[in-house]
């Protein structure tokens, strides 16, 4: 059987073991310690900008603690990016709220400032004026932070920045991760840097981020005894997992150019000009979390996703958008049909930092049979 190229798989730099066994070795094994610690300041380093981090199990944990800190809760409304993974939806239903989706422009593939404001004025028509804004940078390219922060600060609302993709990423020299009111990461398995399972919630207001912890634990009241007044989560990131996190950040940027590596050799093997990739706009540099292609229709994306199948070449449609799942059809959404032709016609080729050349042009040899 012919060996599985993985679409992104973990990448360990070798360094992560000795902050795992030093958590064995002082018995830090627990949701807090000095791995945390370190891990939190180390982020706070990165990103700089006056970022306070939480670090927490998951990013959809901290787009969760994100609205709860804003207010957001039963009979409000999210304004939310609909092309995206629904982690970065769920979480507004689970305080309650409404998501209205909000679809794509085509030159970063998020969040189209022009649906935003039309779904704002709509929006404020009716009277209900939305509690906050979730816009992402998919596959690592930052969203228009320019355009939707301007318009998160003309009509008062808080700007979510789903980063979850993006560590790395840059618009205009500022880093990915400090544009919103709030920021996320995610550490899962197949990001850009993982901890197994993880996440990150980032601030500029240092009460936020201990506001966080305090949610994030169980929400514990100052006593001596377990009193609580009120609901908390478990959410508070292992001392053990942020030991892989302290090891993954000192090989970041290593792992940037390496996916930013693999983008440059599909678009100068791929023989086929009719594939179109994501262009960085003036100004962005994108970690290229993942290499996509816009192929020319339905069919030829599937046929060449059945074609990798059979190579046992791990590849994914481009998402689809939260405004036509299931789960969310009965939700108001502001569509220009920009995401369904990008789900319909694009696919993510294998991209992880750890894949070999030779993979590489098994992956290229069966796209340049098409």
């Amino acid at each position: 059987m012919k060996n599985k190229i993985w679409l992104s798989s973990p990448h360990m730099g070798g360094g992560e073991q000795k902050y795992v066994q030093e958590a064995f070795d002082t018995n830090w094994v627990a949701p807090l310690g000095p791995n945390v610690n370190e891990f939190e300041n180390s982020l706070e380093d990165y990103l700089s900008e006056g970022s306070y981090i939480a670090a927490l199990n998951s990013g959809t944990s901290a787009i969760h603690l994100a609205l709860i800190i804003l207010g957001v809760s039963k009979g409000d409304e999210v304004l939310c990016q609909s092309f995206t993974f629904s982690a970065s939806a769920n979480p507004i239903v689970y305080q309650g709220a409404t998501p209205v989706f909000i679809d794509s422009e085509l030159e970063t593939w998020n969040m189209c400032p022009e649906q935003l404001e039309i779904a704002i004025l709509h929006r404020l028509k009716h009277g209900k004026k939305p509690k906050a804004i979730i816009a992402v940078h998919l596959y690592g390219m930052p969203y228009n932070v320019a355009k939707i922060s301007e318009l998160g600060k003309k009509y008062e609302i808080p700007v979510i920045e789903d980063s979850a993709e993006a560590l790395g990423s840059k618009a205009n020299n500022k880093k990915c991760g400090t544009f919103g009111d709030f920021s996320i990461l995610s550490f899962n398995g197949n990001k850009i840097i993982t901890t197994s399972g993880g996440g990150a919630i980032i601030s500029k207001n240092k009460k936020h981020k201990k506001t966080a912890i305090f949610l994030a634990t169980q929400a514990r009241d100052n006593a001596p005894h377990y009193q609580h007044s009120q609901i908390g989560y478990n959410y508070r990131m292992s001392n053990i997992v942020a030991g892989i996190g302290r090891g993954q950040l000192e090989v970041l940027n290593e792992r940037v150019a390496a996916r930013r590596a693999n983008f440059d050799f599909y678009r100068s093997n791929i023989k086929n000009t009719n594939f179109k990739f994501l262009k960085e706009p003036k100004g962005y540099y994108s970690n290229r979390w993942l290499t996509c292609i816009l192929t020319q229709s339905f069919k030829i994306r599937e046929n060449i996703r059945l074609s990798f199948e059979k190579e046992n070449i791990e590849s994914r449609p481009l998402w689809k958008p939260m405004h036509i799942q299931p789960i969310f059809k009965n939700c108001l959404s502001f569509s220009n049909g920009n995401s369904e032709q990008l789900f319909n016609t694009g696919l993510c080729l294998p991209s992880g930092s750890n894949i070999t050349e030779n993979e590489l042009e098994k992956v290229v040899g069966v796209l340049n049979c098409f």
